[in-house]
């Protein structure tokens, strides 16, 4: 303080002693800032060290700030009573927690109307503090307005409940403290609670609705510090407590679910921390590239299997979840002193059945009426959440405290006991929908404690960009969709799983392959495969049959079969048919499964099902269905190519000398490989079409949910490559192309196209991408030149993963199969078609699927002389080309 004195006093006039201060005080604060930021460097775990120390620090400079203007800027030596004011730290800063680049929130607190000196001497504190950078929110009242808006206004209410003097007069300060509590606080207890449920609420849904989404907001999400931060102020406002501590003497915590409360806050506090550190910046929004950040500063580390940004990750959502059970218990203490309404029966005008010993009604939820009869019988803790599905009531937090308390009683002795198998199946099947059941169990631990095998992946993120859900959180997801196809819910948009069901399936299977479908992920060796070692232990435990047995050890092992082969092969191979309908050899295995691939997609994130899905899933389960019903044998090219031709004439007046050019001017897989909708406009597309002309033609095709893009040239190499190339500067997704050259040299070339978001593209947007192929094609636009610049995204970048290139001779009569598995990166496509149209290879088709940072391409190709790639050496060399092609799109993209 005496260096910055007089450093202002030395100064000739107010604007230079400003600088003068501004220039000292910057000093201090970034001298400050940087101890904090290398202590908590040396112990990256201990968060209210530091966000109390950036508070402190903070109040120093606004108490330096205060005394150099109103002792040397507005000096004032005999202030009247009106030109005595207090400046006072509301809202999170008020608590005294801060992170590094957090809002500081002041109010300028007068008695009475705002003299001409408090408003010189305010402005002069708010001019320095901006020039420090300080992001400041500030509001000049008295207590008089204070009182009269906080009434009026919750987030003023909720502000001023956190109030803290910094510094001028104690007195006003406390008077304000004093008038708010005796004149607005202690009679609005339930005003202030439901509109803080409100708020929350709302915030949720603008969050995602979901506490497991794999890219949280620290602050506002579910289960993040905003949450933390609404159970303490509803506490205060409700019991007046100092400090979250209070409420364990108060009986509303117990010490256990205090240190819970303390845990969480700790290590979001850290988490936040953190990133404003490593943003330079505030930033709350715990993005992939973040999360590998954050993951090291903490100390976290690859082992297990899995990388150390998912062991931090999963941590983050175990504190997530406990965040949440804590809000419940203390919203059901004040369902009890009568300070908030109870919750409305689960289900509209649905009757409450009378619930049956040992539980009774309290507060509207399910507890335990006698806590010794409860505990004699340890199948009381699964029969509970069948009674709460039974009776439509939530669990109430006394009977959810004696669950968790309890849990151990959950012995190998149980797990292998018959009646405790019926009574879990029993939850799964007979309810409507176990979601509920299942995630109260699942956040209790006692569904890990009923089947350990579960436990590794609660709470487990995956990090990439494909699933939107932690695993179990995934796996009820999955069930969830189930048994809303089981209730008729989703008829019209799930047509053929609806039908399945109402033929009727094994259901007890169905369920079970489902919830153990992805327990085996998170370890090194292959999760379908340890799955399905681990479901043939468990799945007898719970009293399924034999033959039951195998067959959910079989879907689980080939969980991804279906999404595979619908997505990553041509349906329209008879190969691709027969080799399929071998692996799942019957009806029911196909219907199980065609079932379970559904649910499994659509449980994967909110975005990622769509009608191409759905559309390949369907043609690939009905020709499936054909082939199991009359025979392998009869899926063969010859059958196919007859039918292909026969629809194409009745779908095509023409007359019959040119019909019989048409159909004989293209080979065999151009019948078979695309449908008749398709030959119709090439066929128009090449009547007459002149030498060296491009026709271009771009249509909707609302089966695939895609817009089909159809082209027709005279052939040369490269075209497959160079369309690629154009598609790809628009920024559209290809989700399958195939081109073939006809008898007489012209090529013709169908790509079905997404946008960003995985929908056709709308009529208006169609005119660029034409105009794009067709000046990318005349070789008017050099597309790799064009596709410099075209990064990923920062968030993205941390998302590495292998590379894998595989050559398949067997899974095609007529093509080998190249597939590339590597990191999606921008024009990625047309680098590796580019490749193999150097290497003089052929491309009859290409089916790109995307996961999220993940592609995997599989080309449908033959050499120069039409043949197979038999050679290892050419296979070899070819892979080399292609590993080339991928690191010159890394580069590019800034990989």
């Amino acid at each position: 303080m005496p260096a910055l004195s007089e450093a202002v006093r030395a100064a000739p006039d107010k604007l230079s002693a400003r600088r003068a201060a501004v220039e000292i005080l910057r000093g201090a604060r970034d001298a400050g800032r940087a101890a904090i930021a290398s202590g908590f460097a040396q112990d990256p775990t201990r968060a209210r060290r530091v966000t109390h120390s950036y508070a402190y620090l903070t109040d120093r400079i606004i108490q330096a700030v205060w005394h150099v203007a109103i002792t040397h800027l507005h000096p004032c030596p005999n202030p009247t009573r009106g030109e005595r004011f207090a400046i006072i730290a509301v809202g999170g800063y008020g608590r005294g927690e801060m992170a590094p680049y957090s809002d500081v929130d002041l109010l300028f607190l007068t008695p009475s109307k705002v003299t001409p000196w408090v408003e010189s001497v305010v402005e002069t504190m708010l001019y320095i503090l901006w020039d420090l950078k300080l992001k400041v929110g500030h509001a000049t009242r008295t207590v008089r307005d204070c009182i009269r808006l906080a009434g009026d206004d919750m987030t003023i209410r909720t502000a001023l409940l956190e109030q803290r003097p910094i510094c001028g007069d104690a007195g006003l300060a406390q008077t304000l403290q004093d008038r708010l509590w005796d004149q607005l606080f202690v009679g609005t207890v339930p005003e202030f609670i439901e509109a803080k449920l409100a708020e929350r609420a709302e915030r949720h849904q603008k969050q995602g609705g979901q506490r497991y989404l794999l890219e949280p907001n620290v602050k506002e999400a579910k289960g993040g510090l905003r949450d933390l931060q609404t159970l303490y102020w509803i506490a205060k406002y409700r019991y007046g407590v100092a400090e979250t501590a209070d409420l364990v003497s108060l009986g509303v915590f117990t010490a256990e679910e205090f240190a819970a409360f303390e845990a969480a806050e700790r290590f979001l506090w850290c988490v936040r921390c953190h990133l404003h550190l490593i943003s330079g910046r505030a930033a709350d929004m715990l993005t992939f590239d973040m999360q590998v950040e954050v993951a090291a500063r903490m100390g976290y580390s690859d082992h297990a299997g899995r990388r150390a940004v998912e062991h931090f990750m999963q941590a983050y959502f175990r504190h997530a979840t406990k965040v949440g059970e804590l809000t419940r218990i203390l919203l059901t203490a004040l369902e009890a002193d009568n300070t908030k309404s109870e919750p409305a029966l689960l289900g509209l005008f649905k009757r409450r059945r009378k619930v049956k010993p040992p539980y009774q009604v309290r507060q509207g939820r399910l507890d335990v009426e006698d806590e010794t009869a409860f505990l004699s019988d340890k199948l009381n803790l699964l029969r509970i959440f069948e009674e709460a599905l039974r009776t439509g009531l939530l669990l109430h937090p006394h009977s959810m405290r004696l669950l968790s308390a309890n849990k151990h009683l959950i012995d190998r002795d149980m797990r292998e006991n018959r009646e405790a198998a019926k009574l879990f199946l029993n939850l799964l099947l007979r309810h409507g929908n176990p979601e509920r059941a299942l995630r109260r169990m699942n956040e209790l631990e006692i569904l890990s404690a009923f089947i350990p095998e579960f436990a590794p992946i609660v709470a487990m993120m995956q990090f990439n960009m494909y699933h939107s859900y932690t695993v179990d959180e995934h796996t009820i997801q999955v069930i969830s969709n189930l048994s809303q196809i089981e209730r008729g819910e989703l008829e019209e948009s799930l047509p053929l799983s609806s039908e399945i069901l109402a033929r009727g399936v094994n259901r007890r299977v169905l369920y079970v392959a489902l919830l153990l479908h992805d327990i085996g992920k998170g370890r090194p060796e292959d999760h379908s495969i340890l799955g399905a070692r681990i479901a043939r232990t468990v799945a007898p435990r719970l009293g399924l049959k034999p033959k039951e047995c195998e067959t959910i050890e079989w879907l689980v092992r080939h969980h991804l079969l279906m999404s595979d082969m619908s997505q990553k092969r041509d349906i329209s191979d008879p190969r691709t048919i027969r080799d399929f309908a071998k692996a799942v050899k019957t009806r029911e295995r196909l219907d199980l499964l065609t079932v379970l691939t559904v649910c499994d997609i659509r449980g994967v994130g909110p975005y990622v099902w769509n009608n191409w899905k759905a559309q390949m899933l369907r043609a690939l389960h009905r020709a499936t269905a054909s082939a199991l019903e009359n025979g392998l044998e009869d899926v063969n090219r010859e059958t196919r190519e007859a039918r292909a031709k026969q629809l194409f004439r009745e779908a095509v007046d023409w007359p019959e000398a040119e019909l019989r050019a048409e159909i004989g001017r293209h080979y065999g897989p151009y019948w078979q490989g695309i449908p008749t909708a398709a030959q119709v406009r090439f066929a128009h597309l090449l009547k007459d079409l002149p030498d060296g002309e491009v026709r271009v033609e771009l249509e909707a095709d609302e089966d695939r949910d895609a817009t089909r893009a159809l082209m027709a040239c005279q052939d040369h190499p490269g075209v497959f490559s160079r369309l690629a190339g154009a598609v790809s500067l628009v920024g559209a997704n290809i989700v399958d192309a195939r081109s073939y050259t006809s008898k007489d040299g012209y090529a013709v070339t169908v790509y079905w196209l997404q946008d960003a978001e995985g929908h056709p593209y709308e009529a208006a947007r169609l005119p660029r991408l034409r105009s794009m192929i067709e000046r990318t094609l005349r070789g008017e636009v050099v597309t790799r030149t064009a596709l410099e610049g075209r990064e990923i995204k920062k968030r993205e970048r941390k998302f590495s993963m292998p590379t894998n290139i595989s050559f398949d001779n067997e899974g095609s009569d007529i093509y080998t199969l190249i597939e590339v598995d590597t990191r999606d990166r921008p024009g990625l496509l047309y680098d590796l078609t580019q490749a193999l149209a150097a290497a003089n290879i052929q491309i009859s088709q290409a089916v790109v699927a995307t996961y999220g940072a993940q592609v995997v391409d599989v080309f449908y190709v033959k050499d120069i002389f039409g043949l197979k790639l038999w050679s290892k050496s050419k296979q070899d060399t070819l892979e080399k080309k292609l590993r080339a092609a991928i690191t010159r799109a890394a580069e590019r993209a800034g990989a």
